[in-house]
């Protein structure tokens, strides 16, 4: 409803401000609450119509979700004299940023003296494309209103002191928006900070925590629903990974498969000593959707170089156990510009991320079964906390039911 409001009012023509809010507000009772503080504004009117505006922003940045990698989510809304004029968001890598697709969206209208909201704050760098701060200048914005900040080392606040510089005026969100904005872009913020991709673990388990009976059988805990959500979210990571257990058990191909999805992720195998079939479905398949085997130096050379000639790459991760070991491959897999990966188990590689502090998000369903058993496999097999009080506590928590099973969603770590 916001979407249609916004691009053509409830009479037709271009929508005002005033319209966008009371579609938002019916949208989204009660969730638009957080205020922002410039100088101003002695009424308090625009305080209402920036929320509203900042919060489509951020709404048209998750459209470029799975598409921009390692770029961010970005979009944008242009507003001038209460008129929504354009808006517009990062459609694919390489292509027009937010702010340059919103602008664009203005067509012929006169965009002097405008209001440009932005999920995240603009560029001023020459990459890909030409920086953002060169366009709202050249456009003539008079004001810029950013939900959250880019912690990369060429940005950190230098786009919007340029724009001060030039006279234009800033206005930085906190609060719920400023979350919101950074929740968005996780994968690009922790892989700007630490070079390592972020990680989502997920795990299908019964009500009594179990991933897989005593004899190993997994298939299916979870229902059709449920199956088909982890495809998407693989269409939206860069990588899965697994580990050889479960590379071995279930002879997967790891690919996202469902109508509409934006690529195709990386699929890694942590196989110490190389052991990965030349024959298994990730390795045939290795030439039309990428592979990568993970490695340690006793992998023997016969077998990397055997699946280096079947279109595998291999990533030699170092380090004496391994936790140490997930670290050095996520740095390496960082450095590939892999910002985003799904783990997909099994419980001893689940147990060793988790062990290096690497897991920053878990989504765990839950099936309506009981396995009772105590030899059943567990979600995470490392070696975890021996006290409560040094146990990894989740920063928050959703929960939602998807088809007959319950979906828990926990954010383990924030960037």
């Amino acid at each position: 409803m916001v979407t249609e409001v916004a691009r053509r009012g409830t009479s037709g023509g271009v929508a005002t401000s005033a319209e966008v809010l009371t579609a938002a507000c019916q949208c989204f009772p009660g969730q638009l609450t957080v205020a922002l503080s410039y100088s101003d504004d002695p009424l308090g009117v625009l305080l209402q119509t920036d929320q509203v505006h900042l919060a489509r922003a951020i709404e048209l940045a998750e459209r470029g979700r799975g598409h921009t990698s390692p770029n961010p989510v970005v979009g944008a809304v242009v507003v001038k004299d209460g008129q929504v004029l354009g808006e517009g968001w990062h459609e694919r890598l390489g292509g027009l940023h937010a702010e340059r697709e919103a602008l664009a969206a203005c067509g012929n209208a006169d965009t002097r003296n405008a209001t440009i909201y932005v999920s995240l704050e603009p560029c001023c760098h020459e990459g890909r494309t030409p920086p953002c701060t060169d366009a709202i200048l050249e456009a003539g914005i008079a004001r810029v209103v950013v939900a959250s900040d880019d912690p990369t080392g060429k940005a950190s606040g230098r786009g919007l002191g340029i724009l001060r510089d030039e006279g234009v005026e800033v206005t930085v969100a906190d609060g719920e928006f400023a979350a919101r904005a950074r929740r968005i872009n996780q994968p690009f913020r922790k892989h700007a900070r630490t070079g390592r991709p972020w990680v989502m673990f997920k795990a299908a388990m019964s009500m009594d925590g179990k991933v897989a009976t005593r004899s190993g059988d997994s298939k299916w805990i979870s229902g059709e629903d449920s199956r088909t959500l982890v495809h998407r979210w693989r269409g939206h990571c860069d990588a899965v990974v697994v580990g050889i257990g479960t590379a071995l058990a279930d002879d997967p191909m790891l690919t996202a498969r469902y109508e509409g999805a934006p690529r195709q992720p990386r699929r890694v195998v942590f196989d110490a000593e190389g052991r990965l079939p030349l024959s298994s479905a990730l390795v045939k398949t290795s030439r039309d959707f990428p592979l990568t085997v993970v490695v340690s130096r006793a992998a023997p050379r016969t077998a990397t170089d055997a699946l280096e000639a079947a279109g595998a790459e291999i990533i030699v991760a170092t380090g004496g156990n391994e936790p140490a070991r997930v670290k050095s491959a996520l740095d390496q897999l960082g450095g590939a510009d892999i910002t985003s990966i799904l783990l997909e188990g099994g419980p001893r590689l689940a147990g060793a991320f988790l062990d290096a502090g690497e897991i920053d998000e878990m989504r765990l369903f839950m099936a309506p079964l009981v396995v009772g058993s105590a030899a059943a496999r567990d979600p995470l097999e490392g070696t975890g906390a021996e006290q409560i009080a040094q146990a990894m506590r989740a920063l928050s928590l959703e929960c939602t039911q998807v088809a007959g099973d319950v979906l828990l969603i926990a954010r383990l770590q924030e960037w």
